[in-house]
């Protein structure tokens, strides 16, 4: 199964949760992805957090492909994120990104984020 990581996995397995080890288990299990703007949100996360950033980063392009967004990515994010934000208003332009690269590439979603429970393809951790 090919599955992309929303930036929620990723913390999860970072913090060494319960889902992070079921994040743990799909990364040693499925052919993984991440959008390259899951990259600004750990960024962001691990900021605030005073984390270290470069063992982070090398660990999400270790365990997943990074997927770079092009025009196709940013054109289907903006139609999906005007549709998203007419039942959901907290829906954010980042979710819209990830959710895109997962259409256009056929992956599965692993994520935490309750945003994403009505999508077919999102397993929430």
């Amino acid at each position: 199964m090919s599955t992309i990581l929303d930036t929620s996995a990723w913390i999860e397995l970072f913090l060494g949760t319960e889902k992070g080890k079921r994040v743990a288990h799909v990364l040693a299990t499925d052919l993984c992805y991440s959008s390259i703007s899951t990259l600004s949100e750990i960024v962001n996360w691990a900021s605030k957090e005073r984390l270290e950033l470069s063992a982070l980063i090398n660990t999400v392009e270790k365990n997943s492909l990074v997927i770079e967004l092009d025009k196709e990515a940013a054109i289907l994010a903006g139609k999906l994120n005007f549709e998203r934000k007419k039942t959901n208003k907290k829906w954010g332009m980042l979710d819209s990104f990830v959710l895109a690269v997962s259409l256009i590439h056929n992956l599965r979603i692993l994520t935490k984020d309750l945003d994403f429970k009505d999508l077919p393809g999102a397993e929430i951790l």
